[in-house]
């Protein structure tokens, strides 16, 4: 079997824990039958022997699998990774999502994408960053008050491109969360609420010339950016060449960037002259989230 999960970038901008998206850069992992177990990382991660000695992958399908059959089996799992590691493009959550998705369909159990999602979330206790890696498009997520997943989903349309800058340092989502304040004031998050409202407006509705004010943020971004001072300067070049929104990507280092498709050249050749240390992407979206193949 073939699994594939897509990257995904969370928060954007002011919706904190609660707001992702998933963009067509993918993991692929595939799975056959073994005498003994073997791992094969290719792309990302592949000079990394933790990987191949402590694979959080395996432990996490492993775990899933021996739950659901009560047995325990031999495959062999070949990683072909894009999705970079630790740069706010949701690498943790494309392993816990694909390992659980790939344990329940060779131990032979259907699983709805809504019943995947929360099992998830016992492994990633946000859903901003699992759920479009589920679901895939644009999402809204929260936890009911019985820490269930509750969410709803927007297709991306294909005239739209994500360009990513993506730096050349890790950042730790551990890292960045204690650089934020433990206070806030209520004008601050009174602000982030009508933006986190009229984004999720814009993107169910279409209407993009909201984007730029609602993805506005007063609660995190400003405070993990500090940890690389590029980013302010990546931000303002990305809005002075057509970017719809320019929002830090999870926890960083990555900044996700909304284009309309004939602006996303020129983007990419601004970030290109002012950035040529970062690597400069344009990436699709994804609207499928994570699939399965045999």
């Amino acid at each position: 079997m073939i699994v594939t999960i897509p990257a995904t970038s969370a928060n954007l901008g002011p919706g904190f824990d609660t707001l992702g998206l998933a963009i067509d850069l993918k993991n692929e992992i595939t799975i056959k039958p073994a005498s003994i177990t073997s791992i094969k990382v290719k792309g990302e991660g592949a000079r990394n022997p933790k990987l191949r000695a402590d694979n959080i992958f395996v432990k996490i399908f492993n775990e899933m699998f021996y739950d659901i059959t009560k047995t325990t089996e031999t495959f062999r799992f070949s990683f072909d990774n894009k999705i970079p590691i630790s740069r706010g493009l949701g690498s943790s959550s494309a392993v816990i999502v694909s390992a659980l998705a790939a344990a329940h369909f060779l131990a032979g159990v259907e699983i709805e994408k809504e019943d995947l999602l929360n099992i998830a979330l016992k492994y990633e206790n946000h859903p901003d960053n699992i759920t479009p890696a589920v679901m895939g498009g644009f999402n809204m997520a929260m936890l009911s008050q019985e820490g269930k997943v509750i969410s709803r989903k927007r297709d991306m349309p294909k005239e739209l491109k994500a360009v990513m800058v993506i730096p050349n340092r890790p950042t730790s989502t551990s890292f960045s969360r204690s650089s934020l304040p433990k206070k806030y004031y209520t004008r601050d998050i009174v602000f982030n609420i009508g933006r986190c409202s009229f984004l999720s407006y814009a993107f169910f509705n279409q209407d993009w010339e909201l984007l730029k004010e609602a993805s506005l943020d007063k609660l995190h971004q400003s405070y993990r950016m500090k940890a690389i001072p590029e980013l302010f300067k990546v931000q303002k070049c990305a809005l002075a060449n057509g970017a719809l929104m320019s929002t830090l990507s999870g926890s960083g280092s990555s900044f996700f960037n909304l284009v309309h498709e004939s602006d996303a050249s020129m983007l990419q050749d601004a970030f290109l002259r002012q950035f040529s240390k970062f690597r400069i992407e344009v990436f699709d979206f994804d609207n499928n989230g994570v699939e399965i193949a045999n």
